[in-house]
């Protein structure tokens, strides 16, 4: 059985929503964070170590307030994603302030990773079953097979906000199960028995609410790290190096893989309900569905 690591891409945590850091906001009974349950049902599962994935200048704080204390609970890493942090050839252009996306971040992670691991975002709640499901996958991955991966696919209706519009990577998935390709989909809101939003062409289109969406939670073998090497820097020669706000993004490069047909994608669904906290009104909302979690003895008092 292989080990197996969290990566949690947290760089992010100076994104602020209304003055607070939407992270950190304390969603359990005991001050818990979201990550506090991500990092508690990765543990459960299986999983051998966490590796963060934050910013150098933030490390200080990262590590006071989160990660002194889960290193008491789980072996922990860093790594750092910065904005210059570029292949050979590369600097990053005059006025850019933001780092260049989900897959830079990842990237961050190469020299440091090597086991089949995990990804996910540090302030989405996904729920117990899908920790299970892709730790089972990646530690009976067989790593003499490359390109064998797997995503977490949660049901569209369990991951709508009650307070505004989202967007989602609707998933189109064959008949046994695999990954065909992930559509972003803007503006997604229920409306009545289903749900309407809008493709990249701007046009409207209704999705059943049990349409399998894509949270950016992947399970991949260490080669993806190299897969993600050599695709930025390809990303940044055809144009991308002098644009302002170009993202290196996870799902296109695994969409990008799947087309080529140098991937597989095993989708593992999952029926648990995803929460965040997209906007301030929804931490009620998280609060309150924690509550009913430990309420129901899905999780104790105090983690």
């Amino acid at each position: 059985m292989n080990k197996t690591a969290l990566v949690i891409m947290a760089a992010g945590m100076g994104s602020r929503y209304g003055g607070g850091i939407k992270q950190l906001e304390k969603v359990g009974p005991s001050g818990e964070i979201i990550m506090d349950y991500s990092i508690h049902d990765a543990k459960a599962a299986g999983f051998d170590r966490v590796v963060f994935i934050t910013r150098k200048d933030l490390e200080k704080d990262f590590r006071e307030i989160i990660g002194n204390r889960v290193e008491k609970k789980i072996k922990t890493d860093y790594v750092f994603q910065e904005l210059d942090d570029l292949p050979e050839g590369f600097t990053c252009p005059a006025g850019r302030t933001k780092p260049w996306g989900t897959g830079q971040a990842v990237l961050a992670c190469l020299g440091a990773v090597e086991e089949p691991f995990m990804i996910i975002n540090a302030d989405d709640y996904y729920g117990r079953e899908a920790f299970v499901k892709v730790h089972d996958f990646l530690a009976n991955a067989d790593l003499t097979k490359q390109g064998r991966y797997c995503m977490a696919g949660f049901v569209l209706g369990n991951t709508l906000s009650d307070n505004g519009v989202v967007t989602r990577g609707v998933c189109h998935v064959d008949e046994k199960g695999y990954l065909l390709d992930v559509e972003e989909t803007f503006g997604i809101e229920k409306k009545g028995g289903a749900a309407v939003g809008k493709n990249e062409a701007g046009e409207k289109v209704e999705l059943p609410l049990d349409s399998a969406v894509s949270m950016n939670m992947w399970g991949v073998t260490p080669e993806f790290l190299e897969e993600l090497k050599s695709g930025f820097a390809k990303f940044l020669a055809d144009g991308a190096a002098n644009d302002l706000k170009a993202e290196y993004l996870l799902p296109q490069v695994i969409a990008s893989m799947l087309k080529e047909k140098r991937v597989t994608v095993e989708v593992l669904r999952t029926n648990d309900k995803w929460f965040g906290v997209t906007y301030k009104e929804d931490k009620e909302t998280v609060v309150k569905a924690i509550r009913e979690l430990v309420d129901a003895g899905v999780y104790p008092e105090k983690l």
